[in-house]
């Protein structure tokens, strides 16, 4: 066997036995949303026959007010962001205008802040805004830190694309308008669909967000729900497991089809230095 025939095979078994770590928990949690607590007890790791399918339709009826409040959420959370983080990025990466860098570097400087730091300012003027134990006092903290986000990295993607496409197109008469509309937003789809999957990303991990502004159970998202959940099904742990299988599925289903747009998008954000 030749050295490099060792080498793919070590490297295969190593990347192998890191896939199994990683996805062992998830694994773990679809055998063990099937099963009744005796048999939960009985074996944790291994699968137990006969399956309890009744679990999901349990962990359904308690699970899908908060699916849908995530799913509203992200959704107006992405919109809000694609409306301002393209446009934005655009103007720093296309115009030139005095202060152009110093403004980008503030902008820039906004990820290097902990969101801890900013959590007791943001609570008094969410409460000062009356907008708390609302969907609006879930949505709004996401837009601004995802457009932040997305203002940096499609800026660095968009200044890598060719200026020469922008330069035909001002001879042919397209103005500002049009130059993003028709040309900087098409070209720039896979970071456009990364930002979009990190928000859809934030909204189902915030956690303690949620938890701290929200009261009323009809407004909670997926991580806070769950938590209520669990409280209230502490003995019942087949429907819990469902529960957690259902609140992941979204993702799963969204990073399947979208992650070679994700990659890309990251790339590209990272291959260009301007």
């Amino acid at each position: 066997m030749s050295r490099t025939r060792r080498t793919d095979l070590v490297a295969g078994a190593v990347l192998a036995v890191l896939a199994f770590a990683g996805l062992f928990p998830y694994l773990f949690m679809l055998a063990a949303s099937v099963k009744d607590n005796e048999q939960f007890f009985a074996g944790y790791w291994s699968p137990a026959w006969p399956f309890h399918l009744g679990n999901y339709a349990v962990a359904w009826e308690q699970v899908s007010p908060y699916l849908l409040t995530s799913f509203v959420v992200a959704g107006l959370a992405i919109a809000g962001t694609l409306v301002l983080a393209p446009a934005a990025a655009f103007v720093f990466a296309r115009f030139r205008f005095p202060g152009r860098g110093a403004l980008f570097g503030l902008i820039a400087a906004l990820l290097m802040v902990p969101s801890i730091t900013s959590l007791v300012p943001l609570f008094v003027l969410m409460r000062d805004l009356g907008i708390l134990d609302s969907r609006l006092v879930l949505i709004v903290p996401h837009v601004t830190a995802n457009t932040v986000f997305g203002i940096v990295v499609m800026r660095t993607y968009m200044a890598q694309i060719p200026e020469e496409i922008f330069e035909a197109a001002r001879v042919d008469g397209a103005g500002g308008t049009r130059l993003f509309l028709a040309f900087m937003v098409p070209l720039s789809r896979p970071v456009i669909g990364t930002v979009a999957l990190m928000t859809v990303l934030g909204v189902w991990n915030d956690y303690f967000w949620p938890l701290l502004t929200v009261q009323t159970d009809a407004y909670r998202t997926i991580p806070a729900g769950l938590a209520f959940f669990a409280n209230q099904n502490a003995q019942q742990w087949g429907p819990l497991f469902a529960g957690y299988v259902l609140a992941s599925l979204p993702l799963v289903v969204l990073f399947t089809f979208l992650s070679k747009w994700f990659l890309a998008g990251i790339q590209g954000g990272i291959v260009s230095g301007r």
